[in-house]
């Protein structure tokens, strides 16, 4: 394995997230195991976020859609941009809009 190549071999960066401002900007893949790890990172952090910035995110999962919806919530009126890969099927499957919350 080496540094360009997850626990899981695809390839895809480690997850990371970090804070700049109002924003949470996330990086590598957004998946089921990251999601343990980002939301220990993310307890600090998650307070006054506007925005989810998922522009270095190479992927989401079910579970890291989970994540990034209950960071919408707590958040209010939060927006996201980027679309890493899954992401826009896996809203569609859960229905829920731009902003990650249930689409009315």
């Amino acid at each position: 394995m080496n540094d360009a190549t997850d626990s899981a071999g695809t390839g895809s960066a480690p997850a990371s997230v970090r804070r700049d401002g109002e924003r949470l900007v996330f990086s590598g893949a957004l998946d089921r195991a990251a999601c343990a790890g980002l939301w220990r990172q993310l307890q600090p952090l998650s307070d006054e976020v506007r925005t989810l910035d998922l522009s270095a995110a190479s992927r989401v999962d079910s579970a890291g859609l989970a994540l990034l919806a209950e960071l919408a919530a707590r958040g209010g009126a939060v927006t996201v941009i980027g679309a890493p890969a899954g992401l826009d099927e896996l809203r569609a499957a859960y229905r829920l809009d731009e902003k990650l919350g249930y689409a009315r």
